[in-house]
């Protein structure tokens, strides 16, 4: 094991440091220099299969669960036992046909024996042998156990495509062991059924005595998209063989020309790889990698086995004494990630995770599940978790974009193998409809806290900035800087037949279905149809249908959701959002100030942090005044009108999991948090056996299996935790911690980690081996279980005191308004100058949006008193008899109104140290 203790220990000093240096009060733990060895941890994740053509089981998820490594593109199972046709192999390959997961085969290559005595040759049957089958990190191994012989087989990727396989054959006699080698395989026809449309036309020849799997042109779009250059290979290290495909081209025989002799104790090795490659030029790139694989096997196992521990070592960074079955939940947590690492392939330019390899769907990276994925492989394979993140910015919208440059700066919803129609490409996955929630600061900003990599950091921040302002350009209906989730100017939302209308029907108050699918208003403008606009307002918020984004609301007063059109300085277009403002999107954006805050410091912006600081304190005022209800002790989204002149708290939706996300960004006071955390710990509402469901349970729209109406999902329970410990709720974090880990069925056994669970039951719901739980287990292993870090921003302080609910400006916009109208030319110049003075101030407080009601105050009275302390250049008769009963101006004005001048400078200097002291207690937000 070539990963020491020394490794651990500089890792857990440059961590403690950068927690020191920004700002953080949390405590890190000594990284230990105790491990356990990468073997403690086999079978932690049941692999085993016998896979049919029919890959799919419930939910359009593989029926069974399977291992890849390195960002390839195919995968393996171990067979299961009563398989004994598997035998002598690994069972598969699956493979992706660029977007869609395919069994290739049940078992693509096997090895047979046969024993030679005196010139006479006998069958090695392998289902009489002692079959032991292991997945350990990393690698998979099979051992078949006779009284002459042990057969070992051992699989690992060697690159992102190719798997190498390591077959020895340990004498166990007493004498020399004679024996004739063969191997055989055969290729599945269909994909996912035997029928006639599902052809994959797939078939097999050999070349230079090696195997290739060839495939043809197939582009079915929503199941199966091959080309002829896609290519499956299978190469001996031993060239004196002879290989035979059988006249149906569907399996095929390797035979060794030479008998093996095996000396008494000694053991006889070989090696074969198997590569898959879409194109032409992979696999010429990849042919000669094979050859150097082939040439040093030995070395390449080492070199897995030494990366693989290197990943397991990193869970016991804080702690060895955590429970075992805790520590392998955290490294299933790895194996499942890894397994979901793609490669650039296609149009995905850099690595990144998908996911799920399992799920149907899934084959693609979505925006807000990579950061996720990213916040938690920072932590043990962190040159994989930077390129995911490039792998999404490489198609961050850009001002000359041909598609959409309205929306330069945003990052799109998914990336797959094939782009869409509208860019150029054949596939139907690739979506630029929406976008996701605020989080990619999060993950870059965690990426630079475990490695600090400044110049990673320098090439992401000005990304960052571009997205973090789209959001205000493209999202905020009344320029309130509140914004709204909904979805990109794109075909699909003006398409009303996609969404059950018909063309002809009439859509009242609204126009016609054309025979497009289209509705055009008065003014010639395709008009969003409601469903859906409220569909991409939800997807863009990761939340699919949960219930406060349900069309019709909820409730006799709620008027449901409504679609506005964003439109830039030219009128047109640029986007559209639902009338409601989301109390999690505008606590992932004040986090998001937090993150590029940090950044900029780091950087060197100063500016910039000022800025974001700035921005923030406004943003979290309205988080805590305009968006967290007192009486429940619970934050909601805001309804809106279109200009903002009308809001409405949304408290009758419910209680859902975006209520403890400013819990999350460090932006609710300590007396608000507490009410919150009332509420998470309270097992009538969010405490349940699993904890964090997206409803509450006193939700009247909670359903425990429906997707995002009550569900647990990881990523939220997650953002759960680390909001109370932010707040020192450390007991109950780890409370709830534990509960996670011990009632989500298989997590602690050999089952696969589950998309979201029953928070009743805590029964694992959709699909399987998904990689953000993956990623939220681990981090809860290592933020919770063994420390207590936080993923959290730490440029924005938490709020000491309560901010002030709101602010009267009636009466110095009356002031401004009276002082505006009088004329220069009637007064003294001295006189008028501090008026003057007195109005530039309230003017300045007046658009001070932070502004606290003791300023507002303040400088109403200064402006009044400014006014009647006015000199008038000639006063009339009435003007002077109106004013017998008053003191009279001094008739030596010029001495007076200088000091009086003087008087006003020096009294607003005074009140604007004192609305500045007011200002930084009230609103440290």
């Amino acid at each position: 094991m070539n990963t020491n203790g020394k490794g651990i220990l500089k890792k857990g000093i440059i961590l403690g440091l950068s927690c020191m240096m920004i700002g953080s009060s949390v405590t890190i733990t000594k990284a230990q220099q105790k491990t356990k060895d990468l073997t403690e941890f086999g079978n932690v994740l049941d692999v085993t299969a016998n896979p049919k053509e029919a890959i799919y089981s419930d939910y359009s998820t593989n029926e069974f669960n399977n291992f890849s490594d390195m960002g390839a593109w195919h995968g393996y199972y171990l067979h299961k036992k009563d398989a004994k046709n598997l035998y002598g192999g690994f069972a598969g390959p699956v493979i992706i046909a660029e977007e869609y997961p395919v069994n290739l085969s049940d078992s693509i290559n096997k090895i047979n024996l046969k024993q030679v005595i005196n010139g006479e040759t006998t069958d090695i049957d392998l289902t009489k042998a002692k079959v032991n089958s292991v997945y350990y990190p990393g690698r998979l191994e099979q051992t078949y156990d006779l009284d002459q012989l042990t057969l070992k087989l051992k699989l690992i990727f060697a690159t992102n495509r190719t798997a190498l396989i390591e077959t020895e054959i340990v004498n166990k006699t007493d004498n020399d062991l004679t024996l004739k080698l063969s191997w055989d395989g055969h290729i599945y026809t269909y994909y996912n059924s035997d029928t006639q449309n599902n052809q994959m036309g797939t078939t097999l020849s050999q070349e230079d005595n090696h195997v290739k799997v060839n495939f043809i042109e197939k582009r079915s779009t929503w199941n199966y998209m091959t080309t002829e250059e896609n290519s499956f290979d299978i190469v001996l290290d031993d060239k004196n063989i002879t290989t035979q495909v059988a006249d149906d081209e569907l399996s095929y025989t390797i035979t060794k020309n030479n008998d093996v002799t095996i000396a008494k104790g000694n053991s006889y090795k070989t090696y074969q790889t198997q590569s898959f490659t879409y194109t032409n030029k992979e696999r010429t790139d990849e042919q000669l990698k094979v050859q150097d694989i082939l040439k040093s096997p030995s070395k390449h196992f080492q070199d897995n086995n030494t990366r693989w521990q290197g990943y397991v070592d990193t869970i016991f960074k804080n702690s060895t004494e955590t429970n075992v079955n805790y520590q392998k939940a955290a490294v299933k947590s790895m194996e499942t990630l890894m397994t979901n690492w793609f490669s650039a392939a296609g149009a995905i330019k850099h690595d990144g995770i998908v996911p799920s390899m399992s799920y149907k769907w899934f084959i693609g990276m979505w925006a807000w599940d990579s950061w996720k994925q990213v916040v938690a492989t920072t932590q043990f394979n962190p040159e994989l978790a930077k390129n995911n993140v490039r792998a999404l910015f490489d198609y961050q919208i850009t001002k000359d974009d041909k598609v959409r440059p309205q929306d330069a700066g945003a990052i799109i919803d998914c990336i797959f193998y094939n782009q869409n129609e509208d860019r150029g490409g054949d596939g139907g996955n690739w979506n630029e409809r929406n976008s996701k929630p605020a989080l990619a600061a999060w993950a870059v900003e965690n990426v630079y806290r475990q490695t600090g990599d400044k110049e990673f950091l320098k090439e992401m921040y000005p990304k960052l900035v571009a997205y973090h302002n789209w959001w205000y350009t493209n999202r905020d209906i009344d320029k309130n800087g509140i914004a709204e989730y909904g979805g990109m100017v794109h075909d699909v939302c003006y398409n009303w037949t996609d969404y059950d209308y018909e063309v002809g029907q009439v859509i009242e108050g609204v126009g016609t279905v054309d025979e497009n699918g289209f509705v055009y208003d008065k003014n010639n403008e395709r008009v969003v149809c409601p469903d859906a606009g409220v569909e991409a307002a939800a997807w863009e918020s990761g939340m699919d249908n949960a219930t406060r984004f349900d069309l019709e609301g909820n409730g006799e007063d709620d008027i449901g959701i409504k679609i506005f059109t964003v439109r830039n300085d030219a009128k047109k277009p640029v986007g559209y959002v639902i009338n409601q403002e989301s109390v999690d999107l505008n606590a992932y954006l004040y986090a998001e100030k937090g993150f590029l805050k940090e950044m900029a410091e780091e950087l060197g912006y100063n500016d910039d942090a000022k800025k974001y600081e700035q921005e923030a304190k406004k943003l979290g005022n309205y988080i805590n005044t305009q968006m967290y209800d007192e009486e429940t002790g619970f934050y909601y989204d805001v309804q809106t009108n279109e200009d903002g002149s009308v809001k409405k708290l949304l408290v009758n939706r419910g209680k859902g999991t975006e209520g403890w996300i400013p819990l999350w960004a460090k932006c609710a006071t300590q007396e608000q948090a507490a009410q919150v955390v009332k509420n998470m710990m309270d097992a009538g509402k969010f405490n349940t056996y699993v904890p964090f469901p997206t409803a509450s349970k006193d939700n009247d729209k909670y359903n425990p299996s429906t997707y995002w109406r009550g569900p647990v999902w990881l990523d939220q329970a997650l953002y759960a935790v680390e909001a109370l410990q932010n707040y020192g709720y450390n007991d109950e974090a780890k409370e709830t911690t534990l509960k996670l880990f011990d009632h989500c069925k298989g997590l602690v056994g050999t089952g696969p980690i589950h998309e979201n669970y029953n928070p009743e039951t805590g029964e694992g719901l959709h699909t399987r081996n998904f990689s953000w739980s993956a990623s939220a287990f681990y981090l809860l292993y290592q933020n919770t279980l063994t420390s207590t870090q936080t993923t959290s921003q730490n440029g924005l302080a938490i709020p000491t005191t309560s901010v002030e609910v709101k602010v009267n400006k009636e009466l110095l916009a009356d002031a401004i308004k009276k002082a505006e109208a009088l004329r220069e030319a009637e007064y003294t110049q001295q006189s008028y100058q501090g008026l003057i003075v007195a109005l530039d101030n309230g003017r300045k407080v007046y658009n001070d949006e932070n502004a606290t009601q003791e300023a507002v105050d303040l400088a109403t009275k200064q402006l009044n008193e400014a006014m009647k302390a006015l000199v008038k250049v000639n006063p009339t008769v009435d003007e002077e008899n109106n004013e017998s009963t008053q003191q009279k101006p001094s008739q030596n004005p010029t001495t007076e109104d200088s000091t009086m001048i003087l008087g006003y400078t020096l009294l607003l200097g005074l009140a604007s140290g004192a609305a500045l002291f007011i200002k930084r207690k009230k609103q440290d937000c």
